[in-house]
């Protein structure tokens, strides 16, 4: 769930070296001249093949003309400062103690000033890309103690709580499950990186108990922290064969198109209980199939929230989720992903070109943050966290101009101040992308 709202709803690859860790936080620039012409097209890719099958991952910043030891840097400085800066105005990631697992660490969304299943299981997704098993760890820990729900009679069993303070205390004990998605599948690469401890920290273990919880857990009613009586079914419709905005039943029926990541469904099918694979094979082409409906045939737009028809859902606490806002940016990254990793659906290379060409339209440095979906501009500004996501959707596109958009990603400093956590997230994240270093770890002895 996006920085700039405080209530989510109101009803209802390359190893971290070792000499780099010396980079002050401080440090956010890199060389900024790139190595070869700027008009170079993008590198010609194998079209049968993604990066999981032939191990290529497109490294975007080497098309544009950045040097391999620039690119890093950036890479180091920005994890340095997101993950170890000042903890005033820099630093996103903050320890908290120890208990009998470990160390615990949070991922502080500082404007809202609360602690997001979102962003702790993007922390960890980026800790073990960057094979940071100490700040992975940490997270981990601290989500489990402060945010899992044990009690089987709680509506939100088996799940995370989306949003609760630094304290551990919740504030809304429901899931958002963009959070379960990314904590599965972080669970699942490391297990591949770096094999499975035990405890909490039996990584495989506790991705396949998460994963048949949000698929095939039953309703459960009872008192939550946001309503007397509440009841909250699995976090994927089995007919529509999506995920669902939330499993309370008053909103169940509903999604997220940036909730939809067929690239970790394909994983899922590989790597998770195998009585499931088969649906999570269909889940990921219907997740291709929504991205296409719900995105605007002339902008590339797609809503914050929509139906399970693709069309966008005015929620009725917030009319504005019909618009293109800070939920949405992800969508592209989602697709874009999805291209690179699986090469499943070529519609998806169309979708980025069409999502690029909009926005190169508007201006490469006048674009702001909130459309509506047939492109009218709602302000916002321009926002890093938007240029990062912009900048993932060439891992799709095909047109030249996508590596501009890559360009502005590398201009863009590390994000520090008030809105540093979901800025600050979705830029680390697109670096990872941008560089071919975000991979999908699996066993060797994985069948595709």
């Amino acid at each position: 769930m996006h920085h700039r709202l405080s209530i989510r709803r109101l009803a209802a690859t390359l190893p971290l070296a070792l000499a780099m860790t010396a980079c002050t936080a401080g440090s956010t620039e890199a060389p900024a001249t790139p190595a070869v012409a700027a008009s170079v097209a993008p590198a010609p890719v194998d079209s049968q093949a993604g990066a999981v099958d032939s191990g290529q991952y497109r490294d975007l910043f080497a098309e544009a003309g950045y040097e391999a030891a620039a690119v890093e840097a950036k890479i180091q400085a920005a994890f340095a400062q997101l993950f170890h800066g000042d903890p005033g105005n820099q630093t996103v990631y903050y320890p908290s103690g120890s208990n009998e697992h470990g160390p615990k660490a949070y991922i502080h969304d500082v404007n809202s000033n609360d602690v997001r299943s979102e962003g702790m299981s993007y922390g960890m997704m980026i800790a073990v890309q960057l094979d940071r098993k100490a700040e992975f760890d940490a997270i981990w820990n601290w989500a489990m103690t402060h945010m899992y729900q044990r009690d089987p009679k709680h509506p939100a069993h088996g799940y995370f709580a989306w949003s609760v303070r630094t304290d551990g205390t919740a504030i809304d004990q429901m899931p958002a499950p963009d959070g379960e998605e990314y904590f599965i599948t972080a669970l699942y690469f490391a297990s591949a990186r770096w094999g499975d401890g035990e405890g909490i920290y039996d990584y495989r273990a506790w991705a396949d108990r998460i994963l048949t919880d949000v698929l095939h857990r039953e309703a459960i009613t009872g008192p939550t922290s946001t309503a007397k009586k509440a009841t909250a079914i699995n976090l994927f419709d089995k007919d529509a064969k999506m995920v669902r905005f939330t499993p309370d039943l008053g909103n169940s029926a509903h999604t997220d198109a940036s909730y939809h990541l067929p690239a970790f469904y394909e994983v899922w099918a590989r790597v998770g209980p195998e009585a499931d694979r088969a649906f999570w094979r269909e889940a990921a082409r219907v997740s291709r199939d929504y991205f296409v409906r719900a995105t605007h045939p002339e902008t590339g737009l797609t809503p914050d929230y929509g139906n399970f028809d693709g069309t966008p859902w005015a929620a009725p606490w917030r009319k504005e989720s019909a618009d293109f806002r800070y939920d949405a940016w992800r969508t592209a990254m989602n697709w874009s992903m999805d291209w690179s990793w699986w090469r499943a659906d070529p519609r998806q290379v169309e979708l980025s070109n069409r999502l690029q060409g909009f926005f190169l339209r508007q201006g490469l440095d006048r674009y702001v943050s909130l459309y509506t979906l047939d492109g009218k501009p709602l302000g916002g500004g321009q926002t890093t966290g938007l240029v990062s996501m912009n900048a993932t959707a060439s891992l799709a596109a095909d047109h030249p101009r996508s590596l501009e958009f890559v360009r502005e990603l590398w201009k863009q400093p590390v994000p520090e101040g008030h809105h540093r956590y979901y800025d600050g997230m979705l830029y680390m994240m697109a670096l990872l992308h941008c560089s071919g270093r975000y991979k999908a770890w699996l066993p060797e002895d994985t069948a595709n």
